[in-house]
């Protein structure tokens, strides 16, 4: 049956050969694009990024993306207009950060959520006042959850009170 089956797919290709059906395709007669030397295996990938004109940070794990996110929080929120602007997305940052921290995937890197009142405060203080930026103002400071002491140290006498 297989047989056959390539038997009628190669009469198909014979025939749209003969009817010229191939004659004036893009690129006919140039080399295929990523087939040089040095062999690079990804060669596909990177033509499609450039094609579609999409980002290389498409390729990178989750929580990387999410650092590079986190690092362009003061440019991404610097020409929006309200607060509550500002506060979506920050919000919508740490919706996406505490997602991954619950079922995270790829490499173990340290991500923590946004402080939504320190990037709004440096939100204020850039449309409040027009000044030049320094390098401290343009970090944002992330929230580190409170853990409780843990009683481990304690004498097994005094942990059942």
């Amino acid at each position: 049956m297989t047989e056959a089956w390539e038997a009628a797919v190669e009469a198909q290709i014979r025939g749209a050969a003969q009817r010229g059906e191939f004659d004036d395709l893009p690129g006919m007669g140039k080399p295929i694009p990523g087939r040089g030397m040095p062999y690079d295996e990804s060669w596909w990938i990177k033509s499609f990024l450039e094609r579609e004109a999409l980002p290389s940070d498409l390729l990178l794990p989750t929580p990387l993306q999410l650092r590079r996110r986190i690092e362009q929080v003061p440019d991404e929120v610097r020409d929006l207009p309200t607060e509550r602007a500002v506060r979506d997305v920050v919000g919508q940052l740490n919706a996406q950060i505490v997602a991954w921290l619950r079922n995270p995937d790829g490499p173990r890197v340290a991500v923590r959520p946004v402080n939504v009142d320190e990037v709004v405060r440096r939100w204020r203080a850039e449309h409040s006042a027009p000044s030049l930026p320094t390098p401290a103002t343009d970090r944002v400071t992330v929230v580190r959850p409170h853990r409780p002491r843990r009683a481990w140290w304690l004498p097994w006498r005094h942990r059942s009170r």
